[in-house]
């Protein structure tokens, strides 16, 4: 199965948590439909990226990273590589690049959509985002990658005024998964 093909099959099966992320469920389905590769950087309307989480083993905390580009801290994330087999691999392997943390476990999802204009290609393109969670070992210590200004431990209930609601929302459903048992992915 293809990463287009993976992404397709993520979306369709996935029960969205609110009409508005029903709508973007469905608005994704349209992009990856109209767009052979809507996984890759290079579509340059938009593309399918992958977010991640980086939640403490309890749950308590979230790890975010100041990104350096948007000013903002925000969860671990980025572009979809040809290389991944999966929405959720590619999730993974980017929380674990930025986060420098290994022996992340991904709770089963997507948690949420957003969709986000960014600066890839000027003047406008498209971040059709899959969101994730990721719980951390205990113990496990932070490295700042080269994709990052800082990366910061924060209560999930005290996430800083310089980030966005995106971030908020992904954090928040994390923490009830990761407190209600949602498996984790293998």
């Amino acid at each position: 199965m293809s990463l287009h093909d993976d992404a397709v099959s993520v979306l369709s099966e996935w029960t969205a948590p609110t009409p508005a992320e029903a709508a973007l469920r469905l608005e994704f389905l349209g992009f990856l439909d109209a767009h052979d590769d809507a996984m890759l950087r290079s579509c340059v309307p938009g593309h399918l990226t992958a977010t991640t989480a980086v939640l403490s083993h309890d749950g308590s905390q979230v790890l975010l990273t100041l990104h350096p580009k948007a000013g903002m801290w925000l969860p671990m994330g980025g572009h979809c590589e040809e290389s991944d087999l999966s929405l959720a691999q590619a999730a993974l392997r980017e929380a674990s690049e930025e986060s420098g943390i290994s022996g992340l476990q991904l709770l089963r999802g997507p948690l949420a959509l957003d969709r986000h204009s960014v600066w890839c290609h000027p003047p406008q393109c498209w971040h059709f985002d899959v969101e994730y969670a990721a719980v951390a070992p205990a113990g496990a210590s932070e490295v700042i990658s080269s994709e990052s200004l800082d990366l910061r431990w924060f209560p999930v209930d005290e996430i800083p005024e310089l980030s966005d609601e995106a971030t908020r929302r992904l954090t928040r459903r994390g923490r009830d998964a990761l407190i209600s048992g949602s498996s984790l992915l293998g």
